[in-house]
């Protein structure tokens, strides 16, 4: 499918083929599915996710978020949901990230990096040493009450998510919560290469709302200007 192209508009969490095409309505570039989590429970099972990103339409993409740290595993689930992104969340080592782009050199790579897990210093350190492996980062929030590295809810100190930014050779993209009231002025401060909510768009019974994604996606697309495609 090509190099990966940005701004993006991320919505992750997806539950069923009616939400994955909700969100492709509504202009949302990629599509996120957490799968094999550490913390969370999967939104939707493997085989039902394959079936779904199967029928994703171009130009929207599905992306494997994970937390998988072995390189033959991430490549073996990636072809078997047919995916071409994959978002790492877990503590994944140079040489496992080198070997999988060995292994799968078209396989386009979105490192974490957590906010509140580690210093700035710690931040910079990592991005600057995977950045030859990595395709994109992804900036998120580690919550301490509950362990999770992500999908919290919470957003973090956006300083130092712009900082990142001005530091990366990659592009970086927000993550953390992030909604259709704050992604506009997240954008403005942070200058990301694109943004990315879970629950921040979501009703009340933990489903994607129509009302929100539309809002969070016309937000997005002014807050990052002209350029921006769908805009």
């Amino acid at each position: 499918m090509g190099p990966l192209a940005f701004p993006v508009v991320q919505i992750a969490g997806i539950r069923d083929e009616a939400e994955a095409g909700l969100l492709v309505e509504c202009g949302v570039d990629w599509l996120g599915f957490p799968l094999r989590l550490p913390v969370h429970a999967p939104d939707v099972s493997e085989g039902e996710a394959a079936r779904i990103i199967r029928g994703i339409p171009f130009p929207a993409r599905a992306v494997l978020i994970t937390y998988l740290d072995d390189a033959g595993e991430i490549a073996a689930f990636a072809r078997k949901l047919g995916v071409r992104i994959v978002q790492l969340h877990g503590d994944i080592g140079i040489a496992a990230l080198e070997r999988l782009k060995t292994i799968d050199p078209e396989l386009s790579i979105v490192k974490s990096l957590v906010v509140g897990r580690s210093d700035v210093a710690g931040l910079e350190a990592g991005l600057r040493v995977l950045s030859p492996f990595a395709d994109a980062f992804i900036t998120d929030t580690f919550d301490p009450a509950s362990g999770a590295w992500g999908a919290t809810g919470k957003t973090h100190d956006w300083e130092i998510s712009r900082r990142l930014v001005e530091v990366s050779p990659r592009p970086v993209i927000l993550a953390g919560g992030l909604t259709p009231e704050n992604v506009a002025e997240a954008i403005r401060r942070v200058r990301p290469a694109g943004v990315d909510s879970h629950t921040g768009v979501e009703d009340a019974s933990g489903r994607k709302s129509r009302d929100r994604v539309i809002r969070f996606v016309a937000k997005a697309r002014d807050a990052f200007g002209p350029a921006s495609p769908g805009s």
